[in-house]
């Protein structure tokens, strides 16, 4: 996580002014979203990840992963071709489909999202997985989109104390000092137990880790600021691709290293709030404006249809959505998969 501004051109202000058409054209958006959402999981979701679970964990997660790639895809859509934001990435060019652990810089609650950008480009966005704080698993529909789509959740102690920001920060400071360990401006200091104990895990079954850095143009966007189209104006992502030869073994080693990865990340933020921008800009295209629009059409034809089965039809589709809300709410909030019959 970051805890420094972003570079800014213009004083810290909105790139663009929150006109009424930008706020009509926002609300319906996020309406669109949040209903695609809901009927993604019920129908689709639903029977992807629970009833074909039954008989295949491995076609359930092809399944799954295909509905809400295309669900997920709205979203870049939204950024890139909706509201206009410059996503621009730099450093290395990466392969498609690869299996990797990515680290990135975390500062606002919506820098993970940039990152459908990437995995869109390279055809794996319904495969990606998060590390997420176990609250956001209680977030009403969306808690069960993560459920879903099994993303991981851990619990933060951090966050369990109620202290203020500028005393976070002098306690991060402090407990550098303390331990040796270097005192970084635009970055926290990386968890490197749970890297560790991921890396102990996947080593086996990974291509590479990738080091992402993600920095804002004029200021660090909000969810509504995304939504909205106010900010940013530019979104700047460096990639850089770690060959698993290169990340040590033994636990000491491994946080070592990856101390020493973000320090070379916190050097390349403070370039860039510098400069405006990372070295070696241009490595990846833009995303295709008819891809993305029939995608759209596709899920919008799909998504009207469960609406008016919702809506319009026998009382059985009443009563099938509001039990399958009930199990979702339910595995969710215990954390219930079902098992295969076979």
């Amino acid at each position: 996580m970051e805890v420094r501004g972003a570079f800014s051109s213009d004083g810290g202000k909105s790139h663009r002014e929150l006109t009424p058409l930008r706020l009509i054209r926002g609300v319906v958006c996020l309406l669109v979203l949040l209903l695609t959402a809901f009927m993604t999981l019920v129908y689709c979701g639903f029977v992807s990840a629970v009833l074909l679970r039954l008989f295949s964990i491995h076609h359930s997660r092809k399944v799954t992963s295909f509905f809400f790639g295309s669900w997920l895809a709205l979203w870049p859509f939204l950024f890139e071709k909706i509201n206009k934001t410059k996503v621009i990435f730099s450093g290395e060019i990466v392969p498609a489909r690869e299996r990797v652990l990515l680290i990135a810089n975390h500062r606002t609650e919506v820098d993970w999202m940039y990152l459908w950008d990437l995995a869109l480009r390279k055809g794996c966005l319904g495969c990606i997985k998060y590390v997420l704080k176990s609250s956001l698993m209680k977030l009403p529909v969306f808690g069960w989109g993560f459920h879903i789509l099994e993303f991981i959740s851990v619990e933060r102690k951090w966050e369990k104390e109620q202290i203020s920001p500028s005393r976070s920060v002098q306690g991060v400071k402090a407990y550098a000092a303390e331990h040796g360990l270097p005192i970084l401006n635009n970055v926290l200091l990386p968890k490197t137990k749970g890297f560790y104990a991921c890396m102990e895990d996947l080593r086996g079954s990974l291509d590479a880790v990738y080091d992402v850095t993600i920095g804002y143009k004029p200021r660090c966007p909000s969810l509504l600021d995304n939504v909205f189209g106010v900010n940013p104006s530019e979104v700047h992502v460096h990639v850089r691709r770690i060959a698993l030869d290169e990340i040590p073994t033994s636990e000491e080693e491994v946080s070592a290293w990856l101390t020493n990865i973000f320090q070379l990340k916190d050097q390349l933020l403070s370039d860039f709030y510098l400069q405006g921008h990372f070295p070696n800009q241009g490595t990846e295209g833009d995303l295709s404006t008819v891809k993305c629009l029939v995608n759209l059409v596709a899920l919008m034809m799909l998504i009207s249809t469960f609406t008016f089965l919702t809506i319009f039809s026998s009382a059985w589709f009443k009563v099938y959505v509001s039990l399958v809300c009930c199990y979702l709410s339910s595995a969710t909030y215990f954390n219930v998969r079902p098992k295969p019959l076979l």
